[in-house]
This record gives structure tokens, sequence and C-alpha cells, in this order.
């Protein structure tokens, strides 16, 4: 089985951040290693909840005018952890990285990588606008629906199109059980693909963990949510917030 390989791989490189723009670079051998790598970084920088050097990737990616190739959706992911990680007073703080997050990925149609991993990352993207925009929020909360949808129907079994559906029904204040087993059918989707050969892309096992703990805190289910997070950090050691719900659990 395969480590939470993003995060290691961001740890040993987080000097190597201003070199992301030229991933993009170079023979086609190698080219899920070096995008693995550009993923790395942008989920350490969310996991340790660092704005600036994720606001670093994602210039450096701006700026490279490569064409095609996983260049859109790596701007896009860095965008959606920038507008993740707005301050929660400063909810505003999150449109700018959202609409580019939705902008580069409409712009690369048919790019790299698979569609549903594009579908689904633009769904939580326009979810996030729909929220900030009074006016066209109902207009945006169907496009985000739409896109979902369409992921789940390519890709049914894919674990970021299932940890972002369970994302956007908690965020919506859905069922709290229903959630619960979204995200658990989340993390075993996760763990097969962990077994599995390594791919481009392959985030979100441990906020997936993370989530559930979360969810089932909030259900007052406290040693599964233990349990949950105690996983989260075995894949992401450095993940504040994993760190921070167990911080509740411990203070009683």
């Amino acid at each position: 089985m395969r480590t939470q390989r993003s995060w290691i791989v961001a740890a040993a490189a987080g000097a190597a951040i201003a070199n992301v723009g030229g991933a993009a670079q170079g023979a086609d051998s190698g080219v899920a290693s070096r995008w693995l790598d550009v993923e790395g970084r942008i989920q350490y920088a969310y996991y340790t909840e660092d704005r600036r050097t994720l606001e670093s990737i994602a210039t450096s990616l701006a700026a490279d005018t490569t064409p095609g190739g996983e260049r859109p959706y790596y701007l896009a992911l860095a965008s959606y952890r920038l507008a993740d990680l707005a301050d929660p007073h400063r909810p505003q703080q999150a449109r700018e990285p959202a609409e580019r997050c939705t902008a580069s990925l409409e712009a690369s149609s048919g790019g790299s990588p698979a569609a549903a991993e594009r579908l689904v990352l633009e769904s939580a993207c326009l979810h996030m606008l729909a929220n900030l925009e009074t006016l066209r929020g109902p207009y945006l909360g169907m496009k985000s629906g739409s896109a979902l949808k369409r992921a789940l129907a390519l890709a049914p079994r894919n674990p970021r199109v299932l940890l972002l559906r369970a994302l956007a029904d908690h965020d919506r204040r859905g069922d709290p059980a229903l959630v619960a087993r979204e995200l658990r059918q989340a993390t075993a989707a996760f763990e097969l693909e962990r077994a599995d050969v390594e791919r481009v892309p392959e985030w979100g096992a441990a906020e997936a963990y993370a989530f559930l703990g979360r969810t089932l805190l909030e259900q007052g289910q406290t040693l599964a949510a233990r349990g949950a997070l105690e996983h989260a950090l075995l894949l992401v050691p450095d993940f504040v917030l994993a760190h921070r719900l167990m911080a509740r659990i411990t203070a009683g």
C-alpha cells in the first residue's frame, strides 16, 4: 500500500516552490511524477494552512503558458484550496480564487486529468461561489449540482467525486447520517485507490478521514471521531484541521 506520498514530497521540496511553473515542461516521461510533486506542494500548504505558499504556487501556475496537460487542473486545485482556507470572518476572500478555479477548468475542457476529476472540482468551486453571490447564487448552485451529477455518472466510485459530494451535502446541512455514510464510502474508495498504482491526481484521503471525524464529532460519536482523526493524522501528521478537531476531543 502506498503512503500519503503528497505530503512527504511537499515537506521535502518546500524550497522548490518557485519552480512549480516549470513542472509542465520536459519530455513526456515522468509527467505524472512531476505533477504529483506539484500536487504534493499544494496539499501540504493546505494541510498546514499556509495561504502564502498556496498563493505562490497559484501565481506560478497562472504564469505558465504551456498549453494543455494538467496545469489548468492544478491551478484550479490550488485556487480551490485558497478559497477553502479563506478567513470565515471575511468570506469574500474566497471569491477570487473560486472564480479562478472555475475559469481554469472551463478553459481546459477536454484536457487532463479525466473529465470526472475536473467536473467534481468545478462543482466544488461553483458551490463556493453560489454561497457568496446573492443574485447569481441559484444559477451557480444549479451549475454546481449539474457538474456533480455528471461526475458521478462518469465515475461513481472515484474517491474525490465521493468526497466532494459528501462535503457539498454537509455544507447544505443535509442529513448528518447520510453525510457520514457518504464519507465512509469515500474513505473506502481511497483505500482501494491507495492500494493500486500511483496516479494523477491522488489527493483527498487524509481530508476524507478528517471530515468524517468532524461529522461524527458533530453527531456526538466521540470514539468513532477519534478513530477517523487518528487515521487522518497517520496519513498526514501535520494536518492542522485534524489536530484542531482532535484537540476538541481531548479537551472534553
